[in-house]
């Protein structure tokens, strides 16, 4: 069996995973199954899938990122001070990708000039990034940003309400929020990044063969790099929507985020060990974390309970990564 192959199947067992909990959580709830719950757990995805997108070109080479969940919290705290200091939402918003890329960039030169194992390097980054986020913003969350702020999380597209005769706003359709748009738009074109330019298959290259790829001439460095700063800038862009959606910047927001988006990955399929992995495998493993832990708060399950679950998936999925390449 190809490699390819082996990525299709597992691909095919996370979205039977996906379906089988959409079935399960549909007889257990009657308000699981609807169109309301479902912009929901799509919105509540978007983090993961943003993170995990990151996370995905960065472990296709061979790397690991466990500083995206510090960094979004940084990015974000960066951007709600640039809006109280006055600067125009947008470009809050885009001093806030920056702050991220940076910290991708740093962290891809640790790996690639210092030669740091991209776990140490990128812990470092996660313990600096959140201790500049707390130091900032002296540990405390900003608010009062205003409704500007608040659009990019919270609004949506072709949201339909009608005044009822009680004078009171009845929401014929939720609309499709924006950052649920900014994902599909994202997915797609990291897919065609990935399956159609030059620069995706160096990606894989790097990852299945690290000396391999620079004796075919693949200038390693600069693609390890961009990895890492493309991994930065959308935790940079999941920190400004997350802030967004709370119209509060919180420096403590974030933790753990790096798990999710690592899980989400490889539950889609991408291997640990480099050069396997696709955006759709990862889309549809951060879809089975939301309609998991959906589920189970539908359910009455508490927190706890939930990340006991959550962890032996993982535990599960990483290892039939390790089967397969064994196999």
């Amino acid at each position: 069996m190809t490699e390819r192959q082996k990525d299709l199947l597992q691909k095919f067992a996370a979205l039977a995973s996906l379906l089988g909990l959409i079935v399960i959580f549909s007889f257990t709830s009657s308000a699981f199954f609807t169109v309301g719950n479902g912009m929901t757990v799509a919105l509540q995805v978007t983090s993961i899938a943003f993170l995990g997108i990151g996370a995905t070109c960065v472990i296709i080479t061979g790397g690991i990122d466990l500083s995206v969940g510090a960094i979004l919290a940084l990015a974000g705290v960066v951007a709600a001070l640039a809006v109280k200091a006055g600067v125009p939402v947008p470009l809050a918003m885009l001093a806030g990708l920056l702050v991220g890329a940076l910290c991708g960039l740093i962290n891809g030169l640790c790996v690639t000039v210092l030669k740091l194992p991209p776990f140490i390097a990128t812990l470092g980054m996660m313990l600096v990034a959140r201790g500049v986020a707390l130091q900032i913003t002296d540990a405390k969350a900003i608010g009062g940003l205003g409704d500007s702020f608040a659009e990019l999380g919270n609004g949506s597209l072709w949201r339909v309400v009608n005044i009822g005769a009680d004078g009171f706003p009845d929401v014929v359709f939720v609309g499709i929020p924006y950052p649920v748009l900014l994902m599909v738009v994202l997915a797609v074109a990291v897919s065609i990044l990935l399956n159609r330019a030059t620069l995706g298959r160096h990606l894989y290259a790097v990852g299945s063969n690290m000396e391999a790829a620079r004796l075919s001439g693949v200038n390693v460095q600069r693609v390890t790099l961009f990895a890492y700063v493309f991994s930065g800038l959308l935790a940079g862009l999941t920190g400004c929507v997350l802030m967004s959606r709370l119209v509060t910047a919180q420096p403590s927001e974030g933790l753990m985020y790096e798990l999710d988006a690592i899980a989400a990955a490889v539950i889609g399929g991408t291997s640990l060990t480099g050069g396997v992995g696709t955006i759709s495998g990862t889309v549809i493993g951060a879809f089975v974390i939301g309609i998991l832990r959906n589920g189970l708060n539908m359910a009455g399950v508490s927190a706890f309970t939930q990340q006991i679950l959550i962890g032996l998936v993982i535990l599960l999925t990483v290892w039939i990564d390790q089967m397969r390449h064994r196999k």
